[in-house]
């Protein structure tokens, strides 16, 4: 609703505007008066106002100086000046200050709820603008909020994309990073009290511990913050000045890291464990994010604590054992969620055989094989939640701790676990398009059943059509629905005959010809059966 200030040192004009004005037809919610610009001004500064009115004439301060004044404090709010005098000096003025209308006195009520009404589609069209501006600016932010995420989805997972590519969707999402300059990786794992929360509540947390992190690490670091591919937080860092990289040490990482984790602490009282590595190259970025997700998990669920990862070993620049170049294949391009989520089943087998194979050469310590075990079922965990489904949807056992140490002791134990795992995915999936693909059937069948209600229809004619043998159609009808498929047929061609005997003055002849039976004796027949009664008692009683 629209608040309008009425101003003038002769009351007297207010009193009578306000009274005789039917302010709630022009969308006006509250009427307020003063005697001077001085008090008008006072009035503004404890009120929303949205139109002024006012004389020009008053003492102290004319009508033309109070709207210069409104103009430099309130620029959205319109004024109206309302005068007995026609000096076109006044017209010229008011025009110079923006004024919305010029109304001479005496006061013409639809001369003046016409200007009233202009200057409120004025202000309402400014709010349209506004409200529509602010909208765009929210799904612009929502939506690269989704593509931020899937780019740092894509970049982690280790799906090939050149740095020319990440460099542009960079600049297009407004990400403030380099590829060519090192950046350095937070892991961040919500515990305290966001661990007893429900998802939207973390959806809300991980938005709440985004902005604490670009208004407590923006000042420094360039920052790209998301939520990880595994179910993690995960924030890049990088030096705003290239001169400054140089200082991006693990002193002022952890430093920075504490001050974070503070801020999180006191404002949303909860609590973070954090993985910190010293800069890396982004063509590094899986390996140090696989290396780091490790790292993460093997802290612990209850421990509150920041590791500091040492980036040599991770990126394999001390000599390197044969267990470590065993799991190698792991992490080749196309990795395993990438086969997943492509479908490529006996691509992922053969990769997973392949890493097996050369685990069974080497001596696997407990570390190594729990560094397997992630890997494989990050990748199963992915993919099931892709698909829509928990993984204990899948096998019961799922990620049951008592059973990961099971398999972590035994690499063939692992291995059987993971075929099987992967043959229930793949079964999974060949599930959910086959119910696709018979709601298409369904569809199909229904919508011939309905368009040729006319025609002499029969079970093998509709089945010849979708392409299908006429029993296995009529069975996977009944499954789906509930209902034979010649009883949907039959039940269709009654509820057409219910309305045409309803809603027109057709023979009965006529009606069973348009349906498609060759006898109308046979036609009241199947009718009663349905109803109850022939076609003419139904007639009768309607």
């Amino acid at each position: 609703m629209i608040d309008i200030l009425l101003v003038d040192d002769e009351t007297y004009v207010t009193e009578s505007l306000e009274l005789t004005i039917p302010w709630g037809e022009l969308g006006v919610s509250t009427v307020l008066r003063a005697a001077s610009g001085k008090e008008a001004l006072a009035i503004m500064e404890e009120n929303a106002v949205d139109i002024v009115v006012t004389d020009i004439r008053m003492p102290g301060m004319t009508g033309l100086d109070l709207i210069a004044e409104v103009n430099r404090r309130w620029p959205h709010v319109r004024c109206i000046l309302l005068t007995g005098h026609s000096d076109f000096d006044y017209a010229k003025k008011a025009i110079q200050l923006h004024a919305a209308d010029y109304i001479l006195k005496p006061v013409n009520d639809d001369e003046f709820m016409s200007s009233v009404s202009a200057a409120i589609t004025s202000v309402r069209d400014e709010w349209d603008e506004f409200d529509k501006y602010h909208r765009l600016l929210y799904s612009r932010k929502s939506d690269y909020k989704i593509l931020r995420e899937i780019l740092m989805h894509d970049v982690l997972l280790g799906r090939e994309i050149t740095p020319k590519a990440l460099r542009e969707q960079l600049k297009e999402y407004e990400l403030h990073m380099e590829p060519e300059r090192p950046a350095a990786m937070m892991l961040i794992r919500l515990a305290g009290r966001f661990s007893g929360m429900d998802q939207q509540s973390l959806d809300l947390m991980d938005f709440a511990v985004g902005n604490i992190a670009e208004e407590v690490l923006g000042e420094h670091y360039n920052v790209w913050f998301g939520r990880g591919p595994h179910d993690c937080l995960v924030m890049f860092l990088q030096n705003q000045e290239p001169a400054e990289d140089s200082r991006m040490d693990h002193v002022t990482l952890k430093g920075a890291a504490e001050t974070f984790r503070e801020h999180v602490v006191r404002f949303l009282q909860g609590d973070l464990s954090m993985v910190i590595t010293p800069p890396f190259p982004f063509s590094d970025l899986t390996t140090v994010y696989r290396k780091s997700l490790g790292s993460l998990v093997l802290s612990g669920p209850g421990e509150h604590q920041i590791l500091y990862i040492d980036m040599e070993q991770t990126l394999g620049k001390r000599p390197d054992n044969d267990a470590a170049r065993a799991l190698e294949e792991l992490y080749k391009p196309p990795v395993l969620p990438q086969l997943l989520e492509t479908k490529q089943w006996d691509a992922a087998a053969l990769k997973l055989n392949t890493v097996f194979d050369g685990v069974e050469k080497v001596c696997l310590s407990r570390e190594h094989a729990y560094e397997m075990y992630l890997s494989v079922t990050n990748a199963f965990m992915y993919i099931a939640h892709k698909q829509g489904h928990l993984v204990h949807e899948i096998d019961h056992a799922g990620f049951d701790l008592v059973l990961a140490h099971q398999l972590i002791q035994s690499p063939e134990k692992l291995r059987r676990w993971a075929m099987d795992m992967l043959a229930k995915l793949q079964e999974e999936q060949s599930d959910q398009e086959g119910v696709q693909s018979r709601r298409h059937v369904i569809k199909q069948v229904q919508e011939l059943v309905t368009r040729d209600t006319g025609q002499d229809l029969s079970v093998k004619m509709i089945a010849d059509k979708v392409y299908l043998h006429p029993v296995y159609l009529s069975k996977i009808y009944k499954a789906e629905t509930g209902e034979g498929l010649g009883d949907y047929m039959i039940r269709m061609r009654m509820e057409r005959a219910l309305y045409l005997l309803k809603h027109t003055n057709k023979k009965i002849y006529e009606i069973t010809s348009e349906l498609g039976y060759q006898n109308p004796q046979y036609f009241s027949k199947m009718f009663k059966k349905h109803y109850g009664m022939t076609p003419n008692e139904f007639r009768d009683q309607t």
